[in-house]
């Protein structure tokens, strides 16, 4: 009796679920943590360029509630420069990203409400460092493994 084809689309389906659960998790950290990374440095970077620029569209346009413009502008910039540099080293990763989502939960909420989208891609990326951690291509995991073999 012959073996039963497995060539067909049930075949094709599993052997490309084999080939992504086969996929290594720490490239898909790696590849997050580059790709939010890079979205708050560049903004770090463009309020940093034209600081005038900057105090004034806290004052006008981002308004955030109880913040002062001069407090919330370096605040904001502190932590987009902070975050992303952390992210991309993945040192300190899953503080790193509350604190971003702390950033992108505020712009969601007072600034841009209507860009829910990006905001929830980004905030995506930030879950996944923050629920599973930078990954084995990152600071924290070397620190991990030193600490480990002191003990």
């Amino acid at each position: 009796m012959p073996l039963p084809h497995r060539c067909g689309w049930t075949g094709r389906v599993r052997g490309l679920i084999r080939i992504a659960d086969a996929f290594p998790l720490s490239l898909v950290q790696l590849a997050s943590r580059v790709a939010v990374a890079h979205v708050f440095w560049q903004s770090a970077q463009t309020k940093l360029a034209s600081w005038p620029v900057t105090l004034q569209l806290f004052a006008y346009e981002y308004r955030l509630p109880i913040l002062p413009p001069d407090i919330a502008a370096p605040m904001a910039t502190a932590a987009e420069l902070s975050g992303a540099v952390l992210i991309a080293l993945g040192l300190f990763s899953r503080l790193a990203a509350l604190m971003l989502l702390g950033v992108v939960a505020t712009i969601q909420i007072f600034v841009y409400p209507d860009h829910w989208a990006e905001h929830l891609m980004w905030a995506s990326l930030l879950l996944l460092i923050f629920a599973r951690g930078a990954g084995v291509i990152s600071l924290d995991h070397l620190v991990a493994r030193l600490f480990r073999g002191r003990g």
